[in-house]
C-alpha cells in the first residue's frame, strides 16, 4: 500500500509581508522562488487571479524549482465568480458579448472555455516537467446555494477533467455546509473527480456566511485540499486588506490540531495539499515550516525530507 502523501506550503512566494519578514535581506527578486524552494514542495500561485500566465512563466517556474515540487495553480477570478475588468484579462480574448455593466466583464460560455483553454497552454511547461498540482476553484463567497448554481460549473469542471487536470473547488458561503446543500454539494463535486477544499478559519456563530465551518469532504480519493485563514474573527470580518484579514499565527497546540486533521485526510485520499493563507507578517511560512517539523517533513541541509510513520 502506498504511503499517502501531505506537501506544505505557503498561497504565494513573493506576498509583500513575506518578502519584507522572511526572506534573506536584499534577496533579488529572480531568486525568491528558489529560496522558497529550499524549504517547501508545495507552492500555491496566486498571480493567476489576477491576469491570466503566459507559458514564459510556467517555464520560469520550472527552471527555479526541483524535481517533485508542486504548483496548485489560482484559476482567474472571473471562472470563481468574482467582478474583473477587462485589464485583467490578455487582448486576444473574445469580450464582445462579454462587456458589462460599470466597465466589469460578463463571463460568457465562450470566455469561459477561452479562458481555461488559455490556462491549459500556459501550464504546458508544468506538466511536462511534472510540477502541475491542482487547478484551484476559489469561488466568491456570493456563490450561494441555489439550484441551479452548481450546474453553472459543470461545463469548466468538465473542461478540466477532459484536460486530465485536477479541480480543487473552495465553496465560501457558509450556506453549503447546511443540508440539502451540502449532499449536493458532495455529490457534485464527486462526480467532477474534484477535491472540495477545506478550510481553518475562525470559529461560526451561523451570522457571518463568509466564515466557512471546518468540513472535511473528500470527493476525490486522488487529492484532499486543506487552506488555513487564520482564527480570528475580527480580522477576518473587518480587514480591508490581506494582512489585515488574515493577521494570525497558528500556536502550536492549534497547530497539532492540522497535523492531525491533515493525517486524517491523507488516510482517505492518495495526497493531501495544505496551504497557509494567513499572509500576514511571516506568519504563513513560519507555521508551515512548524507544521512540516510535526510531520516530521522538515527539509534538511541537503534539501531531502523524510516521511515519519504517521499511517501504521
Amino acid at each position: 500500500m502506498q504511503t499517502p502523501v501531505i506537501r506544505v506550503g505557503t498561497a504565494s512566494w513573493a506576498d509583500p509581508e513575506f518578502v519584507r519578514d522572511w526572506y534573506p535581506p536584499g534577496l533579488r527578486a529572480a531568486d525568491r522562488l528558489r529560496w522558497y524552494a529550499d524549504h517547501f514542495d508545495l507552492v500555491e500561485v496566486n498571480t493567476t487571479f489576477y491576469g491570466v500566465p503566459t507559458e514564459r512563466d510556467a517555464l520560469r517556474w520550472v527552471r527555479e524549482t526541483p524535481p517533485g515540487f508542486t504548483f496548485d495553480v489560482k484559476l482567474h477570478r472571473l471562472l470563481s465568480r468574482h467582478a474583473a475588468g477587462p485589464e485583467s484579462l490578455p487582448r486576444s480574448a473574445p469580450l464582445g458579448a462579454a462587456r458589462g455593466p460599470r466597465g466589469r466583464v460578463t463571463l460568457t460560455p465562450e470566455l469561459e472555455q477561452w479562458l481555461v483553454e488559455a490556462f491549459f497552454r500556459a501550464l504546458e511547461p508544468l506538466v511536462a516537467a511534472e510540477r502541475m498540482g491542482a487547478l484551484l476553484l476559489q469561488l466568491t463567497p456570493s456563490f450561494a446555494p441555489h439550484p441551479e448554481a452548481l450546474a453553472a460549473l459543470e461545463p469548466l469542471a468538465a473542461q478540466v477533467r477532459a484536460a486530465g487536470h485536477r479541480l480543487a473547488v473552495e465553496l465560501r458561503h457558509a450556506g453549503w455546509a447546511r443540508e440539502p446543500w451540502r449532499s449536493e454539494a458532495r455529490a457534485a463535486l464527486q462526480s467532477w473527480g474534484a477535491a472540495w477544499v477545506g478550510v481553518d478559519a475562525p470559529a461560526s456563530d451561523g451570522r457571518h456566511p463568509t466564515i466557512f465551518p471546518r468540513l472535511d469532504e473528500v470527493t476525490s480519493p486522488a487529492l484532499a485540499y486543506l487552506r488555513l485563514h487564520g482564527r480570528d474573527a475580527h480580522a477576518y470580518l473587518t480587514g480591508r486588506t490581506v494582512a489585515e484579514r488574515f493577521f494570525y499565527r497558528y500556536n502550536a497546540a492549534e497547530l497539532a490540531e492540522v497535523r492531525d486533521r491533515s493525517v486524517d485526510l491523507a488516510a482517505r485520499a492518495k495526497e493531501v495539499h495544505v496551504i497557509f493563507n494567513n499572509n500576514a507578517r511571516d506568519f504563513a511560512p513560519q507555521n508551515a515550516q512548524e507544521l512540516l517539523r510535526l510531520l516530521g517533513q522538515e527539509k534538511s541541509s541537503t534539501g531531502a525530507e523524510e516521511q515519519p510513520e504517521l499511517f501504521g
